[in-house]
């Protein structure tokens, strides 16, 4: 005996076509004519357009960030500049605290003194120099304006007095009728002094705290995440956070190298002002590529001005010379694998930064182009320090010494989704990792 089954029954509903009436008179696409129509769609335009919508979403992420950023500025450039500093200030401190025996507050309190004195100290001699000399360059500069337009009247382009002091008096006017303009701009750097000096203290209270206790507030905020995301986003911090030590001391280096060597060029050439020449060498050679570019022009331009064209070529030549030094000797030697950027990347990062963000952006872009870098590196399965993974450390500190052993359990079998061993408890609570630049755990 056979049951018939109704069309209603799961399994065996009819197939919606064009004798169908639900499928005709409701209006609704069916799902199979969805699928035939996707399949109808070549592949390769369902993986472009794939592509482009998680591109376009992806690109506004990125939009909505730089707004929030460029809107909190006074916040965020601060606490980036406190982060620069504290990779170069922390192993200081620590060397104090491990080494000498100092307290932690103590020997935090003598790094940041300390750096305040040596800027302090720089912008003092600086200021001086300035003081003293600027007046003299001044007076050369005007005699070197009035024999410009002598040739210009004189020389082969024959431009007659009148019409030079018709140019003259239209400049003038210009800035005359600007002259509101003139008084906003003023007002605005009046405005952007107050703003320097509020991120220059947001920056040294910062600071202090990161180089003090840093590896409590990465702690806290990695405890934050998803137990299961906690060990990768710290290993690809640690591997990030080498990467920022090694940039920013290979620029500390090199931007040492450019200002003393041109700064010692201007003073053999007798060219003016050369102590602040090179600190602002010094200064300018942190925008890679760019800066010492126009930082080294205006080296050129004073020594035209005072000393003629003749030493304006010699102090070209010695420019010249310092950067060769810089870009094909140093920077390969000093940057390594901790800052594996190509120059055109790092001249495509600059310009883009400039372009976003002006002389903050210049100044960050390529820190930042190489700290992700590294950690898309990582995450994607390109470790570029796998010797950490065989080697489990607590933070950069640790990894730039080679790594220090798990004192819970040193010959723990290597596990490439814990590979530094961070622990969880067995009640299912947030597992615990080490910040990096912290300091590893006593042994017993």
């Amino acid at each position: 005996m056979t049951t018939s089954k109704t069309p209603n029954e799961e399994g065996d509903r009819p197939e919606a076509g064009a004798g169908h009436p639900v499928a005709r008179d409701s209006g609704l696409a069916s799902p199979i004519a969805g699928d035939r129509a996707e399949r109808n769609v070549p592949y390769p335009v369902r993986v472009a357009s794939a592509w482009v919508w998680r591109t376009l979403v992806i690109s506004a992420g990125v939009i909505a960030a730089l707004w929030v950023m460029s809107t909190f500025k006074t916040i965020v450039v601060p606490v980036l500049v406190a982060m620069l500093l504290t990779v170069l200030l922390r192993p200081i401190s620590q060397f104090m605290v491990r080494k000498l025996k100092i307290p932690n507050t103590l020997a935090t309190a003598v790094t940041v003194l300390g750096l305040i004195a040596v800027v302090a100290g720089l912008l003092s001699v600086a200021g001086r120099e300035i003081v003293t000399g600027v007046g003299e360059l001044w007076d050369k500069a005007q005699a070197g304006f009035e024999e410009l337009l002598r040739w210009m009247a004189e020389g082969p382009l024959q431009i007659s007095t009148d019409d030079l002091e018709a140019y003259l008096d239209q400049l003038t006017k210009a800035l005359s009728d600007n002259s509101s303009s003139i008084v906003s701009g003023a007002m605005s750097a009046t405005a952007t002094v107050g703003h320097v000096l509020a991120g220059t203290l947001i920056s040294l209270f910062c600071l202090f705290f990161f180089v003090m206790e840093g590896d409590r507030i990465w702690r806290w905020c990695v405890n934050v995440l998803p137990k299961r995301s906690q060990n990768r986003v710290h290993q690809a911090a640690v591997r990030g956070w080498i990467t920022l030590g090694g940039y920013a001391r290979m620029q500390i280096v090199v931007a040492a190298v450019d200002g003393i060597g041109i700064g010692l060029g201007a003073a053999l050439l007798g060219v003016p002002l050369a102590i602040p020449l090179g600190i602002l060498v010094f200064v300018g050679s942190f925008v890679p590529i760019v800066g010492a570019v126009f930082t080294g022009a205006v080296a050129v331009l004073v020594a035209l001005v005072d000393q003629g064209p003749i030493v304006a070529l010699v102090m070209l030549g010695v420019v010249l010379a310092v950067q060769q030094i810089e870009g094909n000797v140093l920077q390969p030697f000093l940057m390594g694998r901790a800052v594996s950027l190509h120059p055109v990347a790092v001249l495509l990062a600059v310009t883009a930064g400039t372009l976003a963000a002006g002389i903050i952006g210049a100044l960050f872009a390529v820190p930042l182009a190489a700290l992700l870098n590294t950690i898309f590196r990582y995450l994607y399965g390109t470790d570029p320090f796998p010797d950490l993974a065989a080697s489990p450390v607590t933070g950069p500190d640790d990894a730039a010494n080679g790594g220090a052993k798990n004192p819970h359990n040193p010959k723990a079998p290597h596990n490439p989704d814990n590979p530094h061993n961070v622990s969880n408890d067995a009640d299912g609570e947030r597992g615990t990792v080490d910040a990096p630049g912290s300091t590893p755990p006593a042994s017993n």
